[in-house]
């Protein structure tokens, strides 16, 4: 585990909120020269802290209007249906998250749609293609937070 100072998580912080931003203008709010700067983001990289940059899409902007979360309950626990189910799930450009789960449900995943025959397109190939024990979906009403900042507060 990387130990993090003050101004790798100021350098952090502001990274996470505007990736485009210069080494010289992270460097003048952080309160360093360029060199040392470019030297810390440098070793940020390196230790998989700054773990790729990416640009943020704008979903509406996409058509992509609603989100959905689909809860799956596994036909079966034995490790190659766990690989299919994961390599199947994966495989569909609307799954944007993806996610293991303990209790009662075994996985869930964030789905983004244009509309409602939308998700019945995707729902229909989705159960196709793999054995299930049961498929509960839950549709977002109102996106009331959304942040791909990571908390810097106990690194």
């Amino acid at each position: 585990m990387p130990q993090l100072d003050k101004l790798d998580k100021s350098i952090l912080n502001l990274l996470q909120n505007d990736a485009s931003i210069t080494t010289a203008e992270i460097a003048e709010k952080v309160g360093l020269t360029t060199t040392p700067c470019w030297r810390r983001i440098q070793r940020l990289q390196e230790q998989n802290v700054i773990h790729k940059t990416v640009t943020l899409l704008n979903p509406d902007k996409l058509n992509l209007k609603l989100t959905v979360f689909v809860h799956v309950k596994a036909a079966r626990h034995d490790s190659a249906w766990l690989k299919k189910f994961a390599d199947h799930a994966s495989s569909f450009e609307e799954v944007v998250e993806f996610y293991r789960l303990s209790g009662e449900l075994d996985y869930m995943l964030k789905v983004l749609v244009s509309d409602m025959q939308g998700y019945d397109h995707f729902y229909k190939r989705f159960i196709a293609g793999i054995e299930l024990r049961d498929v509960t979906s839950s549709f977002a009403m109102e996106k009331i937070k959304n942040s791909t900042a990571m908390p810097l507060s106990n690194a």
